[in-house]
């Protein structure tokens, strides 16, 4: 287990090499000229000269590229040109929020989608799971932004059931000593805080997971059916075993893998998918400060954040691949 570990993380090495260099054409190919946007109004051509040499943007291609690696090899993801801020603190102190709504997102999604797809399988062609798969196809069909604006306007504008923005209510204040709320608000049991970082997930959390809970919930249905038909499946029921123990010796243990897969794969994609939801809920995450970014034209910002990015989802799959060994012991064998 341990060498297949280290031989992972050493095929991150590649890849995230890689991306560097398309992350870096792929930038510098944006229509527009970062220091022109950088100044605005107060664009000028010697303004613009000297902005641009500051940052090296008359240089070659390749020896920006080369810099840029130099630089990723030390862990210094270069300053903001719009804020001059240190990227790694940008992505530390805005990550967590970013975290935070993903996992809402995936909890929802996971509790939810499994039962429901499950359910479905469990009784095929009959209103259930008619009703499942119509409530899915419409689930990943919606948009996340019209979804977030929908939720936002019935329950926080309509309703005032829920806070229409922000990650927390102003008026508490509340310790921060890791930049997750709700964890903060546990470990300095400041209860008030914890609950209202809570309440103001709820939201967001509802807009940006509906699209996982639907391919979860559809995945999950077409993987139990499909084990609901193999031999050993009848055979255990043959044998009178009840309906809880086969679920859980032997359909659900092995549906889990495509599902487990698939969680991975939204995971990963919620951490890059938040930028509409954040902005809708002003939500101050990294897809709020990403979609600044890329407005501005911020190279470094760009750059570091999608690594980052890109580092995280790696980890991810190495998780499910991990997981795949507690569920299924031949796996873990081969």
């Amino acid at each position: 287990m341990l060498r297949f570990v280290l031989k992972r993380i050493a095929l991150m090495v590649p890849v995230l090499l890689g991306l560097s260099v398309l992350l870096f054409a792929w930038v510098r190919a944006l229509p527009g000229d970062p220091a022109r946007a950088l100044l605005g109004e107060r664009a000028n051509p010697e303004s613009i000269a000297r902005v641009t040499e500051r940052y090296g943007f008359d240089e070659p291609l390749l020896e920006q590229y080369l810099r840029y690696l130099g630089a990723l090899v030390t862990g210094d993801f270069g300053s903001s040109i719009r804020t001059g801020q240190s990227v790694t603190e940008s992505f530390l102190e805005r990550f967590p929020a970013t975290v935070e709504l993903a996992l809402a997102a995936l909890l929802f999604a996971v509790l939810v989608g499994i039962p429901v797809g499950y359910l479905a399988a469990r009784h095929q062609g009959r209103p259930l799971d008619t009703i499942v798969m119509s409530g899915s196809l419409l689930g990943v069909a919606t948009p996340v932004f019209f979804l977030a604006i929908l939720l936002k306007l019935v329950f926080a504008d309509w309703l005032h059931w829920l806070p229409t923005s922000l990650r927390q209510d102003a008026r508490i204040d509340a310790t921060h000593l890791t930049n997750f709320y709700v964890l903060d608000g546990l470990l300095t049991r400041e209860w008030d805080a914890a609950w209202d970082a809570m309440v103001h997930l709820v939201l967001p959390g509802l807009a940006l997971g509906t699209i996982p809970l639907a391919i979860i919930a559809r995945i999950t249905r077409a993987s139990v059916a499909e084990v609901l038909n193999e031999d050993y499946v009848r055979t255990a029921e043959s044998k009178g075993l009840t309906r809880r123990l086969i679920s859980r010796r032997h359909v659900l243990r092995n549906a889990l893998l495509p599902v487990v897969t698939t969680i991975g794969l939204q995971a990963g994609l919620l951490l890059s998918g938040a930028v509409l939801t954040e902005t809708v809920f002003a939500f101050n995450g990294m897809g709020e400060y990403l979609f600044d970014a890329i407005g501005q034209r911020d190279y470094p910002v760009l750059q570091g954040f999608i690594l980052f990015i890109a580092l995280i989802y790696a980890l991810i799959n190495l998780l499910v691949d991990l997981a795949y060994g507690l569920i299924d012991p031949r796996v873990r064998v081969s």
